[in-house]
């Protein structure tokens, strides 16, 4: 059976600071599962040494084209970068009550996030144990997971409760049939997933080690920066782009290169004159003032600063006046990703319809920009006669980082 070790509620979690995580173990029995591919294509870490990390910006080219374009790269990408750590896969108002669940999908993994009777949050592999069907679908509430395709039956602790017309089955244990688990933890309004394989620990884990290991020491900043359970979830929009999943990120980190050349309204809202960025572990911050001589008193989308934190490998968290959007971008194939935008919003706010709909229809804006951007840089990187290019040592710092960091998995 699974068994979570300790759970405290959404509201009591606010009552500690942010910068410790709530960290859920299963124990569960060692299986021979399996996440990781079998990598065929012995080019990979040709692919990855093209790329060196201690060669400093100033002199460092960017990594070649082919890490985004290349499919065997990219499977390779999935296990040692993806695979490992904890992941954002979505926020605590997702299953504020008990019942509530939602699934999401990274590379071939399914999972499913849910709250107990009790309270208690648990995390699965999506994938009924008798012939491999996916269980839920979506987000929703429900008292158990029936599988459609058999009627195998669920507990939300992953517990097998049924298991139809069974009778003559021989060595069948009810108690190793349980869904597989994952490792599950919530920071301020997030929560994360652990997807790595292995038998899982035993003990509960130090809340502020398993907090260091997602954010390092940029946690408290983020916590003092506004990035709390404090905002409201107001909405979602989902954006699938036709590019490999880092030039998203790329186009992210540039510390602001593009904005004067791409987003023109959104420039002229920011300063861009005090555009700075910070490294840390696994996270680079930058921040930016904001207002100008013509800003509207009326309509104040972004407040008198701005924060865009990029969390390693793939999730930005963006606050700005009474706003937080985050980004979660998620690979679907070396050509392709997801960007999944959720809106937080000051509880006060709410119900201005005209500044929310002012303020989305902005940021809307400044994600079509983006779109093509980004879809123009991948077609750009299958030309031939593109290779790789070169940094712009004061401002594309956070870049080199990401880039640095890709390495450092690619390389383990």
């Amino acid at each position: 059976m699974v068994v979570l070790q300790r759970f405290t509620s959404f509201h009591q979690f606010n009552k500690h600071k942010l910068s410790s995580i709530q960290f859920f173990t299963c124990s569960v029995k060692p299986r021979k599962h399996h996440l990781s591919f079998k990598i065929s294509c012995d080019s990979n870490q040709k692919l990855v040494l093209e790329f060196d990390p201690k060669i400093p910006i100033e002199e460092a080219i960017t990594p070649p084209s082919s890490w985004y374009t290349d499919s065997c790269f990219y499977t390779h990408e999935l296990n040692q970068v993806f695979f490992k750590g904890w992941q954002a896969v979505g926020y605590t108002e997702q299953i504020k009550e008990p019942r509530q669940y939602f699934t999401g999908r990274l590379g071939n993994v399914e999972y499913v996030v849910c709250r107990d009777d009790a309270g208690k949050i648990h995390a699965f592999h999506n994938v009924c144990r008798h012939h491999a069907s996916l269980l839920a679908s979506g987000s929703g509430k429900s008292s158990c997971f029936v599988c459609p395709y058999h009627g195998w039956t669920y507990g939300l602790d992953g517990a097998l409760l049924k298991a139809t017309r069974i009778t003559g089955i021989k060595n069948f244990k009810v108690n190793e049939m349980g869904l597989v688990p994952m490792r599950v933890a919530v920071w301020g309004p997030f929560i994360l997933v652990n997807f790595e394989n292995g038998v899982l620990p035993e003990q509960e884990s130090d809340f502020d080690f398993v907090g260091n290991e997602w954010l390092g020491s940029s946690s408290q900043i983020l916590a003092d920066g506004g990035v709390d359970s404090s905002l409201s979830f107001l909405c979602r929009r989902e954006y699938t782009i036709e590019c490999n999943w880092k030039v998203f990120c790329d186009n992210y980190l540039d510390g602001g290169y593009h904005v004067p050349y791409a987003h023109k309204g959104l420039a002229s809202g920011l300063t861009l004159d005090s555009y700075s960025t910070t490294i840390f572990e696994k996270v680079s911050i930058q921040r930016c003032e904001t207002g100008s001589a013509e800003k509207d008193q009326n309509f104040d989308r972004l407040g008198s600063k701005a924060l865009y934190a990029f969390v390693y490998p793939n999730f930005m968290i963006n606050r700005y006046g009474p706003w937080m959007d985050t980004n979660l971008v998620l690979p679907q194939g070396p050509r392709k990703c997801l960007v999944i935008f959720d809106y937080f919003l000051d509880s006060s706010l709410k119900g201005d319809e005209s500044f929310i709909a002012q303020s989305l229809e902005d940021s809307e804006t400044v994600q079509m920009e983006d779109i093509k951007l980004c879809e123009a840089v991948q077609r750009g990187l299958e030309s031939p006669a593109y290779c790789s290019g070169r940094y712009a040592p004061q401002v594309e710092k956070a870049m080199h980082h990401f880039h640095s960091l890709v390495y450092q998995n690619l390389s383990d």
